[in-house]
This record gives C-alpha cells, structure tokens and sequence, in this order.
C-alpha cells in the first residue's frame, strides 16, 4: 500500500486486508468517493476492482476484472419503484362487471344469432320465444342496474350493442325468408350505415390532436356527443314492434286455433296481411324521416371545442354525409318498392 492512501484509510478508520499487487494512487483517490454510498463497487484501474463498505469499515479484495462500475443503491431505489407502482395500481378502482344485469343482457347478445338461424329454417315459434326473451331482459337489466346501482360503463357500451346486433340480424334474416320487404330491409340498415359513417367522421374531426389511431378509440377522450331526436325514438319503438309483430305473424296463421280466435273478433287472413302491410309502410316513413332529421338538425350533433367557427365547418360536413349517404339510400328503397315489392303485394292482394 503506498504512502498516500494510508492517512485515507486510517482517517476513514478502516481495516484492509489487501493482496498484491497494491492499490495506486487513482485507486486511493476513487475510494474517496467509494465511501460516500452505502455499498459501492468501483472500477479502479485497468484490471482491479475495489469494494468499500463505511457500514462495516471493512476493504473487501481485490480481484480482476473489467472496468465498471455498479451501485446496489440503485438497484434498492428500483425495487422501491416497483413496489410502489404495484400498491399504486392496486389502489386503482376497477368495476365489478359480473353482476345480474350485465349477464342479463350477454345473454342476450348471445341468443342474437340463434333467433337469427331459427328464422331462417322457420323455427318462427322458437324464435318469436326467443326474442320474447330478448325483450323482457332489456328491460329487467335496465331496472335492476338502476334500483340497485349497478351501472357500468361495459354495461353501457354492450347494452346498446346487443340492440343493434338483434335488430340487424332480425332485418337481413327476415327479408331473406321473404317476411320483411326488401326495401324496408335496405332502408333500415342503410339508415344505420349512414349514422355509423358520419359518427366516424365527426369522432375524427373532433379528436384533439395528435390525431393516432390508440387516442381515436379511447372514449375516455369525449370530442362529440349525439343526441337522439324526438323521432328517432318513435322510430326504434316502431321497429322493434314490426319486428316482433313480423315473427307473430306466421305462428298466428298457421295455427288453425289462433286464424278461428281471429274469426271470432271479425278479423281475416287478409286484414291481417294488409294490417302488416300497412304497418310497414308506416315505419318506412318513420325511417326515412328519422334518418333525415340527422341531416337537417343542428342540435343532434354537439361538437366539443372552443372554435366555433371550426365547430358549425364540422358540423355542416358531418350533415352532409348523412344527406348524401342516406338519401341515396332512399332512392334504392323506393326503387326496389316499385319495382319488387308493390307487384309482389298486389298479387297477394294486401295492395289494390
């Protein structure tokens, strides 16, 4: 050990046990560093590491080796962090998402497709059953969630969802099987086309920047709000009447019990169909002006921001594609009307 590193050590009053060959002078001078940290290892030269502990006042070896230099202090400060965003995240609220009206409405989801199968192999009691089944549940989850306050935000997001998904597939399998005409069939799905495209364009245009494909599906940043009009919700009432009534319709004339209750009150087969006929008409009208409304009014649509200006140029556009997407729409539906099912019905005789 040379002259000048022993008052070091024995200022630091600190034992070493050292084997050759002995410590040089950069390798004193780096212990003067070493000894500021709990537990230190320091790369002293080319080939020799020093450990230091001031905890223990002991001189560890010296032993070859790269040059390098390491901290468990760091290490310790590491650990520390992770245990502190384990507790941070176990502090987080979550929501209790299994709960009686979430499943409720999975399950209704779920029985979707099989209305839809049923439907289409005329399995109509079945289906009529299941269907029944779709409509107590949307309303006994809604109730339950509110009396016992377990709303959810996956509940609202699925609630809606399972809608659309029965109305859509009840539509297509229904005009399929020839007991929906296909231009109520075109005009009710091409009115939600239409919607589902001007919504992804005002999301887009609304969205703060920077405008990314993660931030664009984070719902947590809100950009627009869409309020339904007064006659949308006569419309979807409308709707899901049609529907249901479009699948009563076949059990009823089939079964010669239900066509002699019929007999009895002083209604036909006929006034049935034409009852059905005319009920169609009605929600097409209803669709078709519902779907307009979206174009033509300015509060269905709010636009977050502070820009007016670029507020009412978004709006107008998004009004725009409505007008366009969904009056084309009208168009095809009223050709296919006149020219598929207005023949088809006067051969049955539900139309003079």
């Amino acid at each position: 050990m040379t002259s000048r590193s022993l008052p070091l050590l024995c200022r630091s009053r600190t034992s070493a046990a050292v084997t050759r060959p002995s410590v040089s002078t950069s390798a004193s001078c780096s212990a003067r560093f070493a000894f500021r940290l709990p537990i230190q290892q320091y790369c002293c030269g080319p080939q020799y590491r020093i450990a230091l502990s001031s905890a223990t006042s002991s001189f560890s070896t010296l032993t070859k080796g790269p040059r390098r230099y390491t901290s468990t202090t760091r290490s310790v400060e590491s650990e520390k962090a992770t245990s502190v965003g384990d507790k941070a995240r176990s502090l987080t609220p979550r929501e209790q998402i299994y709960n009686v009206p979430n499943i409720l409405t999975a399950s209704r989801l779920i029985s979707a497709p099989f209305v839809g199968y049923l439907v289409l192999h005329e399995q109509h009691k079945w289906a009529l059953a299941l269907f029944a089944y779709a409509g107590i549940t949307d309303l006994v989850d809604g109730w339950i969630a509110r009396k016992y306050k377990l709303q959810t935000v996956v509940g609202s997001v699925i609630d809606p969802m399972a809608d659309k998904f029965l109305m859509t597939i009840l539509t297509v399998t229904l005009s399929l099987n020839g007991l929906l005409p296909v231009s109520l069939a075109t005009l009710i799905l091409g009115r939600d086309v239409s919607l589902a495209v001007a919504a992804l364009y005002w999301r887009y245009a609304s969205l703060p920047a920077p405008k990314t494909f993660k931030r664009y599906w984070d719902f947590s940043l809100p950009s627009a709000e869409v309020h339904p009009t007064t006659m949308s919700k006569y419309n979807t009432f409308l709707q899901l009447l049609l529907i249901g009534a479009t699948l009563a319709y076949p059990v009823i004339t089939a079964d010669n019990h239900h066509l002699g209750i019929m007999h009895d009150i002083g209604l036909e087969k006929l006034d049935l169909a034409q009852f059905m006929t005319y009920f169609q008409i009605l929600v097409a009208g209803t669709t078709a002006w519902s779907g307009l409304s979206y174009a033509f009014l300015k509060d269905a649509v709010k636009i977050l921001g502070k820009d007016e200006q670029l507020k009412m140029k978004q709006g107008r556009r998004g009004r725009a594609i409505i007008g366009v997407t969904f009056g084309s729409v009208v168009v095809a539906a009223a050709y296919l009307a006149l020219t598929k099912d207005l023949p088809k019905k006067k051969e049955k005789g539900t139309i003079a």
